[in-house]
């Protein structure tokens, strides 16, 4: 099936985790701190990593900010916080989801059937996407407009990839959120608006009149090359 890391302090869940992946057929790579996690990752380039964010030596969210320097690969991150900030900055910072704990061991199970299928079918954007004065090379998650660098998160990133790998035609609010967010968030169209709104504050040469990132009224959204 799949090899997946998961990261965790707690002994019980750790094993509880491998015991119920393993049943499923996946190979399952243990991990207790952020740098074995990290170490663990470069030696088995897992196809799934499950960290836990409350990590004692390195924070999960630096965690999943390492990785996503290396790589995309799909990541649910497991947390105790029940703060919408910390919900919020795990998916700002390329979380595809979240489960808050305690949790159901099955519906666990099937976020990380969603998250290996989304992997295993999702479109390729193109490895750069040129458009007027745009330059977005989604291979070196470089952007420019009118030749000067510009930031974009790693969620603005994954959007964008979303969009540009159908560049031209509209993609649904809804497969936007499965694809970015997860499965659970199939209903949350302020994330897009939010979003979309700070994407064309870094790309567009005029936010209120984008010529990039367009908004389809009640379909969704296209990147116009």
């Amino acid at each position: 099936m799949s090899r997946i890391l998961v990261v965790d302090d707690d002994a019980v869940l750790l094993r509880t985790l491998r015991i119920n992946l393993r049943a499923r057929g996946h190979e399952v790579l243990l991990a207790e701190s952020g740098p074995q996690a990290l170490a663990a990752f470069l030696a088995d380039d897992p196809e799934l990593v499950v960290p836990d964010l409350g990590l004692p030596d390195l924070d999960g969210v630096e965690v999943l900010r390492r990785l996503r320097q290396r790589s995309t690969v799909p990541v649910i991150v497991l947390s105790a916080r029940q703060q919408a900030d910390d919900k919020v900055e795990a998916l700002d910072e390329g979380a595809d989801d979240y489960v808050s704990k305690p949790f159901n061991v099955d519906e666990l199970m099937a976020r990380v059937r969603a998250a290996l299928r989304r992997a295993s079918t999702e479109a390729e954007a193109p490895a750069t996407l040129r458009s007027g004065g745009l330059v977005l090379d989604f291979a070196a998650h470089r952007a420019e407009r009118d030749g000067v660098g510009v930031h974009l998160t790693p969620t603005e990133w994954r959007l964008l990839a979303e969009l540009a790998a159908h560049e031209g035609r509209v993609v649904s609010h809804e497969d936007l959120l499965r694809a970015v967010w997860g499965p659970g968030y199939s209903r949350e169209h302020h994330y897009l608006r939010v979003f979309a709104n700070q994407i064309r504050r870094t790309i567009e040469p005029d936010p209120a009149a984008p010529r990039h990132l367009i908004n389809e009224p009640g379909l969704g959204y296209r990147l116009q090359p």
